[in-house]
């Protein structure tokens, strides 16, 4: 069996709507454009598969019409669905409205993938090689939490790619404190950052973030079309971005995190899989939709022009 990514997060369906700004209290906008398409968790393993990964999503998914078209668009990327359907339930669904300037806005409702069952998730097969991806809207859901974090303490190994998201804030510190000490690598925003240490620099929030973990494990600060920090041994190196014109900015950490993690499978160090991820996520930006990460050749031909 080859090096995979294990991706324990949610698969939802995203409703995007792009409209010219956020509708005041009591108002309403129309909107331009409407897509229902997948997203959530599916970004970050679309991301992973078109750079080459072999991708495993080890998170629930419903028996309801939600549920069938999140497994036909993980099947049409080559991705793996390790658990069966969760019986009487369906995939749960994100509102996404993007405004004029590419930024972002959701609103969520949670339904099968916000629950795991511990017996088949412990038969999901995870090797030493392989890296385990944790989202923070998991630790959100206590049952969910408590099953993935008893899971990762019996690995043996794995790389455990942690990606605290924008509700980063609202974890119980005691299980946030518990997946800080099993993880590998952190991944996170320059505003989350700013949210986990209260360090408004982000060279000093990715300096806090370090400390808070193991001494072998390490920290991405993304940071947009700045690029990423990364902090690894006590030193903090800059990987500088790709300057685009953002379209929608959708989905742009979910690229990054997905082929960061397929270039650490493909065994290159983190300040080259950094910026691979960057470039990523540059390209991801210029279209529009959640799941726009590029193929692993769309990166090389980008990299060569810069």
């Amino acid at each position: 069996m080859t090096a995979r990514l294990v991706h324990t997060g949610q698969v939802i369906l995203d409703l995007v709507m792009r409209v010219p700004g956020l509708p005041p209290v009591g108002g309403d906008v129309f909107a331009s454009h409407t897509d229902l398409l997948p997203g959530g968790g599916f970004n970050v393993m679309a991301a992973a598969a078109r750079a080459g990964a072999d991708v495993v999503y080890a998170g629930g998914h419903g028996d309801g019409r939600f549920g069938e078209l999140a497994r036909d668009a993980l099947a049409a990327e080559g991705i793996t669905t390790a658990l069966p359907p969760t019986t009487g339930a369906d995939t749960g669904i994100c509102v996404v409205l993007v405004d004029r300037t590419g930024e972002r806005t959701f609103v969520t409702g949670s339904g099968a993938e916000s629950a795991v069952d511990p017996a088949a998730l412990a038969a999901v097969p995870v090797a030493a090689a392989d890296v385990v991806y944790v989202s923070g809207y998991s630790m959100l859901v206590p049952d969910k939490a408590a099953v993935l974090l008893d899971r990762l303490a019996a690995l043996d190994g794995p790389t455990v790619l942690v990606d605290p998201g924008p509700l980063v804030g609202e974890i119980e510190p005691a299980t946030w404190c518990r997946l800080l000490a099993r993880t590998s690598i952190l991944s996170t925003n320059a505003r989350e950052a700013r949210i986990l240490t209260g360090e408004a620099d982000r060279w000093e929030a990715a300096a806090a973030l370090a400390r808070r973990l193991t001494p072998s494990a390490a920290v991405v600060v993304r940071d947009g079309a700045a690029g990423c920090l990364v902090t690894r041994d006590g030193a903090t190196t800059h990987v500088p971005g790709i300057p685009v014109e953002a379209v929608d900015t959708t989905g742009a950490g979910d690229a990054h995190c997905g082929v960061l993690a397929a270039e650490l499978l493909r065994g290159a160090d983190l300040a080259t899989a950094a910026a691979r991820a960057n470039a990523a996520a540059a390209i991801a930006v210029t279209r529009p939709g959640p799941a726009t990460a590029p193929t692993r050749a769309e990166v090389d031909a980008l990299l060569a022009h810069g």
